[in-house]
Protein backbone atom coordinates (compact mmCIF):
# COMPACT_ATOMS: atom_id res chain seq x y z
CA UNK A 1 0.00 0.00 0.00
CA UNK A 2 1.51 3.48 -0.84
CA UNK A 3 1.01 5.92 1.54
CA UNK A 4 -1.03 8.97 0.66
CA UNK A 5 0.73 11.84 -0.31
CA UNK A 6 0.26 15.78 0.55
CA UNK A 7 -1.10 14.84 4.00
CA UNK A 8 -0.35 17.51 6.78
CA UNK A 9 -0.38 17.70 10.53
CA UNK A 10 0.12 13.65 10.55
CA UNK A 11 3.14 12.14 12.52
CA UNK A 12 5.71 10.80 9.38
CA UNK A 13 4.51 7.14 8.71
CA UNK A 14 1.38 7.24 9.84
CA UNK A 15 -0.06 8.87 6.67
CA UNK A 16 -1.28 5.36 5.20
CA UNK A 17 -4.21 5.51 8.32
CA UNK A 18 -5.37 8.58 7.39
CA UNK A 19 -8.01 6.57 4.33
CA UNK A 20 -8.09 3.41 6.48
CA UNK A 21 -11.33 2.49 8.61
CA UNK A 22 -10.07 -0.95 9.59
CA UNK A 23 -6.60 -2.76 10.17
CA UNK A 24 -5.76 -6.57 10.65
CA UNK A 25 -2.86 -7.34 12.14
CA UNK A 26 -1.56 -11.23 11.25
CA UNK A 27 1.17 -12.76 13.70
CA UNK A 28 3.80 -14.53 11.82
CA UNK A 29 4.07 -18.39 12.25
CA UNK A 30 7.64 -19.01 13.94
CA UNK A 31 8.41 -22.66 12.98
CA UNK A 32 11.38 -22.81 15.36
CA UNK A 33 9.35 -22.03 18.21
CA UNK A 34 7.01 -24.73 16.77
CA UNK A 35 9.86 -27.64 17.30
CA UNK A 36 11.31 -26.37 19.95
CA UNK A 37 8.78 -25.27 22.42
CA UNK A 38 10.44 -21.87 23.40
CA UNK A 39 8.98 -18.91 22.61
CA UNK A 40 10.22 -16.78 20.14
CA UNK A 41 9.85 -12.14 19.56
CA UNK A 42 6.68 -12.15 18.17
CA UNK A 43 6.00 -10.50 14.84
CA UNK A 44 3.56 -9.31 12.92
CA UNK A 45 1.76 -8.18 9.56
CA UNK A 46 0.03 -5.38 9.13
CA UNK A 47 -2.67 -4.87 6.71
CA UNK A 48 -5.64 -3.26 5.75
CA UNK A 49 -8.87 -4.11 4.74
CA UNK A 50 -8.51 -5.73 0.83
CA UNK A 51 -5.09 -7.58 2.45
CA UNK A 52 -2.46 -4.61 1.61
CA UNK A 53 0.77 -4.59 3.54
CA UNK A 54 0.69 -0.89 5.73
CA UNK A 55 2.78 -2.01 8.45
CA UNK A 56 5.45 -4.71 10.25
CA UNK A 57 5.80 -5.47 14.41
CA UNK A 58 8.79 -7.20 15.82
CA UNK A 59 8.85 -7.18 19.49
CA UNK A 60 12.27 -6.84 21.25
CA UNK A 61 12.32 -8.03 24.21
CA UNK A 62 14.85 -10.52 26.63
CA UNK A 63 15.09 -14.31 25.98
CA UNK A 64 14.38 -15.25 29.84
CA UNK A 65 11.95 -12.89 30.12
CA UNK A 66 10.02 -14.14 27.14
CA UNK A 67 10.70 -17.95 28.31
CA UNK A 68 9.51 -17.11 31.86
CA UNK A 69 7.56 -14.56 32.52
CA UNK A 70 4.82 -14.94 29.55
CA UNK A 71 2.87 -11.92 28.88
CA UNK A 72 3.66 -10.06 32.21
CA UNK A 73 7.23 -9.59 30.35
CA UNK A 74 9.05 -6.79 29.34
CA UNK A 75 8.48 -5.92 25.78
CA UNK A 76 9.11 -3.23 23.32
CA UNK A 77 7.30 -3.52 19.82
CA UNK A 78 8.64 -1.62 17.15
CA UNK A 79 6.12 -0.90 14.12
CA UNK A 80 7.58 0.43 10.98
CA UNK A 81 5.65 1.20 7.87
CA UNK A 82 6.80 -0.38 4.28
CA UNK A 83 9.93 1.78 4.07
CA UNK A 84 11.26 0.02 7.01
CA UNK A 85 10.92 3.52 8.80
CA UNK A 86 9.89 2.66 12.35
CA UNK A 87 7.03 4.87 13.18
CA UNK A 88 5.29 4.03 16.18
CA UNK A 89 6.35 1.91 19.71
CA UNK A 90 4.41 0.26 21.66
CA UNK A 91 5.95 0.09 25.25
CA UNK A 92 4.99 -2.63 28.08
CA UNK A 93 6.98 -2.57 31.50
CA UNK A 94 7.58 -5.87 33.58
CA UNK A 95 5.02 -5.63 36.60
CA UNK A 96 4.85 -8.83 38.83
CA UNK A 97 1.65 -10.54 39.25
CA UNK A 98 -0.69 -8.33 36.94
CA UNK A 99 -3.59 -9.41 35.26
CA UNK A 100 -6.03 -10.08 37.84
CA UNK A 101 -9.23 -8.17 36.97
CA UNK A 102 -10.64 -7.62 40.70
CA UNK A 103 -7.58 -5.86 41.82
CA UNK A 104 -6.86 -3.90 38.36
CA UNK A 105 -6.75 -0.33 39.28
CA UNK A 106 -5.24 2.91 37.43
CA UNK A 107 -2.31 2.77 39.89
CA UNK A 108 -1.55 -0.47 40.09
CA UNK A 109 -1.82 -4.27 39.49
CA UNK A 110 -3.07 -4.05 36.16
CA UNK A 111 -1.57 -4.52 32.16
CA UNK A 112 -0.53 -0.84 30.62
CA UNK A 113 0.67 -0.09 27.38
CA UNK A 114 2.87 3.14 26.27
CA UNK A 115 2.13 4.17 22.95
CA UNK A 116 4.74 6.32 20.97
CA UNK A 117 3.90 7.88 17.11
CA UNK A 118 6.56 9.24 16.35
CA UNK A 119 9.15 6.88 18.39
CA UNK A 120 10.04 9.54 21.52
CA UNK A 121 6.54 11.21 21.61
CA UNK A 122 4.09 9.95 23.81
CA UNK A 123 0.18 9.61 22.27
CA UNK A 124 -1.27 8.04 25.31
CA UNK A 125 -1.93 4.41 26.77
CA UNK A 126 -3.96 1.70 27.07
CA UNK A 127 -4.53 0.57 30.44
CA UNK A 128 -6.78 -2.60 32.52
CA UNK A 129 -8.77 -1.74 34.63
CA UNK A 130 -11.12 -2.99 37.28
CA UNK A 131 -13.99 -5.30 36.20
CA UNK A 132 -15.88 -8.66 37.60
CA UNK A 133 -15.05 -10.74 35.04
CA UNK A 134 -15.22 -9.14 31.65
CA UNK A 135 -12.04 -7.99 30.04
CA UNK A 136 -12.11 -4.23 30.47
CA UNK A 137 -9.38 -1.30 29.13
CA UNK A 138 -9.59 2.57 29.14
CA UNK A 139 -7.53 4.17 26.33
CA UNK A 140 -5.73 7.60 28.16
CA UNK A 141 -4.25 10.21 26.06
CA UNK A 142 -1.22 11.61 26.59
CA UNK A 143 -2.38 13.61 29.90
CA UNK A 144 -3.93 10.62 30.84
CA UNK A 145 -6.98 12.14 30.38
CA UNK A 146 -9.97 8.88 29.34
CA UNK A 147 -10.79 8.78 26.21
CA UNK A 148 -12.23 5.21 25.19
CA UNK A 149 -13.12 1.98 26.98
CA UNK A 150 -12.46 -1.08 25.71
CA UNK A 151 -15.04 -4.18 27.11
CA UNK A 152 -14.43 -8.22 26.30
CA UNK A 153 -16.77 -11.02 26.05
CA UNK A 154 -17.34 -12.92 29.46
CA UNK A 155 -15.11 -15.97 27.19
CA UNK A 156 -12.81 -15.36 24.77
CA UNK A 157 -12.47 -18.68 23.66
CA UNK A 158 -12.66 -20.44 20.25
CA UNK A 159 -12.92 -23.80 18.61
CA UNK A 160 -13.82 -25.74 15.35
CA UNK A 161 -17.57 -25.21 16.42
CA UNK A 162 -17.43 -21.55 17.63
CA UNK A 163 -15.31 -19.61 15.00
CA UNK A 164 -17.01 -16.38 15.12
CA UNK A 165 -14.78 -13.27 16.36
CA UNK A 166 -13.88 -12.52 19.66
CA UNK A 167 -15.43 -8.92 19.85
CA UNK A 168 -13.91 -6.36 21.73
CA UNK A 169 -16.55 -2.86 21.42
CA UNK A 170 -14.76 0.10 21.58
CA UNK A 171 -17.05 2.90 23.32
CA UNK A 172 -17.22 6.44 24.25
CA UNK A 173 -16.84 7.34 28.09
CA UNK A 174 -20.67 7.02 28.79
CA UNK A 175 -20.00 3.33 27.05
CA UNK A 176 -23.72 4.57 25.10
CA UNK A 177 -21.94 4.87 21.96
CA UNK A 178 -20.04 2.43 20.26
CA UNK A 179 -16.81 3.64 17.71
CA UNK A 180 -15.42 0.79 16.37
CA UNK A 181 -13.89 -2.94 17.60
CA UNK A 182 -11.22 -4.87 18.29
CA UNK A 183 -11.55 -8.78 17.28
CA UNK A 184 -9.70 -12.04 17.30
CA UNK A 185 -10.57 -13.83 14.05
CA UNK A 186 -10.46 -17.67 14.03
CA UNK A 187 -6.77 -18.60 12.18
CA UNK A 188 -8.11 -21.97 11.55
CA UNK A 189 -7.50 -25.65 13.23
CA UNK A 190 -3.81 -26.14 12.71
CA UNK A 191 -2.71 -22.27 13.59
CA UNK A 192 -5.01 -22.36 16.44
CA UNK A 193 -3.90 -26.02 17.96
CA UNK A 194 -0.05 -25.73 17.32
CA UNK A 195 1.14 -22.16 17.88
CA UNK A 196 0.44 -18.82 18.85
CA UNK A 197 -0.04 -17.05 16.19
CA UNK A 198 -3.27 -15.32 16.26
CA UNK A 199 -4.93 -12.55 14.00
CA UNK A 200 -6.53 -9.29 14.62
CA UNK A 201 -8.53 -6.27 13.94
CA UNK A 202 -8.98 -3.39 14.68
CA UNK A 203 -12.38 -0.94 12.87
CA UNK A 204 -12.79 2.95 13.61
CA UNK A 205 -14.60 5.69 11.49
CA UNK A 206 -12.31 6.41 8.80
CA UNK A 207 -12.39 10.25 9.78
CA UNK A 208 -11.49 9.70 13.37
CA UNK A 209 -7.97 11.40 14.82
CA UNK A 210 -5.04 9.57 13.21
CA UNK A 211 -3.47 9.54 17.29
CA UNK A 212 -6.88 8.07 18.48
CA UNK A 213 -6.60 5.56 15.26
CA UNK A 214 -2.97 5.24 16.27
CA UNK A 215 -3.70 4.33 19.84
CA UNK A 216 -6.25 2.04 19.06
CA UNK A 217 -4.00 0.23 16.91
CA UNK A 218 -1.19 -0.03 19.74
CA UNK A 219 -4.19 -1.49 21.84
CA UNK A 220 -4.76 -4.22 19.58
CA UNK A 221 -1.09 -5.50 21.06
CA UNK A 222 -2.35 -5.56 24.77
CA UNK A 223 -5.55 -7.52 23.94
CA UNK A 224 -3.00 -9.71 22.26
CA UNK A 225 -0.74 -10.35 24.81
CA UNK A 226 -3.35 -10.12 27.87
CA UNK A 227 -5.29 -13.00 26.85
CA UNK A 228 -3.88 -15.31 23.80
CA UNK A 229 -0.32 -14.99 24.41
CA UNK A 230 -0.23 -18.15 25.75
CA UNK A 231 2.51 -20.46 24.96
CA UNK A 232 0.61 -23.81 22.89
CA UNK A 233 3.30 -26.59 24.77
CA UNK A 234 2.17 -24.90 28.72
CA UNK A 235 5.48 -25.34 29.62
CA UNK A 236 6.06 -22.27 31.41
Amino acid sequence: MEAPQGVSGIPPGLEYMSSLDQLIVKQRVEFGEMLSGLEMRNKYDVLNSVGQQCYYAEEESEFCHRQWCGPMREYVMHISDNSQQEVMRVRHDFVCCVGCCWCATDSSCGYEIQIEAPVGNVIGYAKQQTSKWKPHIRIFDANRQPLYVVRGPCCGCQGVCCTDDVDFPIRDLTEQNVLGRMFKRWAGCGREMFTDADTFGVTFPVDMAINSKALLFGCLFLVDYMFYEQPKNNNH
